[in-house]
């Protein structure tokens, strides 16, 4: 039977992050079969590990869900936040978003409780697509989607090239490959646009499609296969967390 430290094994549930599994372990708040745990200790599957009282070692599937964000719904697992997308979704299992969107966008977001996926999408984020529509408030130049497109700078950088095109005289789409925080909005404000509508179309190879806002589905098996073969293959030209 396969054996793992204990902060591991709290950690690949996505409770949170080793080093926050080692300060709760020397506070005394983890617990393996009723007894306190102490730094160290290696568990297995058959354990039973509670953190603050709660079991967060019960055998459940990987869940890998896509969810159409509504404005408004913020990104935390912290269920104290007014609005928190976990009380939002109510799940039947603990779940938890992998990476972000800003409270006033919208649309797709991975939610997952497998914390090895979420490691090797962070591990391996060069060249990941993440497609947007975006609304400004005033008419959309060449000139505006040749300066998006070739990189701005914003927070002491210049964002990377993008692919960005014209819907109609407000809206435009554009793809990006790194997440600078706030980004669009951020390279929008440089150019003295303000972002009315932002809602996110697809990451990777999985997109929003029809799915309604506020609702979530499961990745089928080619979408969640088709995700490991892009990580597996960008992470072996560059390692970025």
């Amino acid at each position: 039977m396969e054996l793992k430290r204990l902060n591991k094994a709290i950690a690949e549930t996505g409770y949170c992050s080793r080093r926050e599994a080692d300060k709760l372990i020397e506070s005394g708040r983890v617990k393996v079969n009723g007894t306190t745990a102490d730094l160290g200790i290696k568990v297995s599957s058959e354990d039973t590990i509670k953190v603050k009282g709660q079991i967060i070692s019960k055998k459940v599937g990987n869940i890998y869900l896509v969810f159409n964000k509504p404005i408004g719904i913020t990104c935390t697992t912290d269920t104290h936040i007014q609005g928190n997308i976990i009380n939002f979704l109510n799940y039947p299992e603990r779940i938890f978003p992998i990476g972000r969107l800003d409270k006033p966008s919208e649309g797709l977001i991975f939610m997952t409780n497998d914390g090895d996926i979420v490691n090797k999408i962070l591990r391996s984020r060069n060249n990941h697509e993440k497609e947007y529509l975006v609304r400004v408030n005033k008419r959309i130049t060449s000139d505006f989607i040749k300066k998006m497109g070739n990189g701005v700078p914003i927070l002491d950088t210049v964002t990377k090239k993008c692919k960005v095109w014209r819907v109609d005289d407000f809206t435009f789409k554009i793809i990006l490959t790194q997440g600078l925080n706030r980004q669009i909005r951020r390279m929008c404000e440089y150019l003295d646009y303000d972002v009315k509508g932002l809602k996110r179309l697809r990451v990777m190879n999985i997109s929003l499609g029809n799915l309604k806002v506020g609702k979530y589905r499961s990745f089928t098996k080619t979408e969640l296969e088709t995700l490991l073969n892009l990580c597996e293959d960008s992470a072996k030209t560059f390692d970025e967390i």
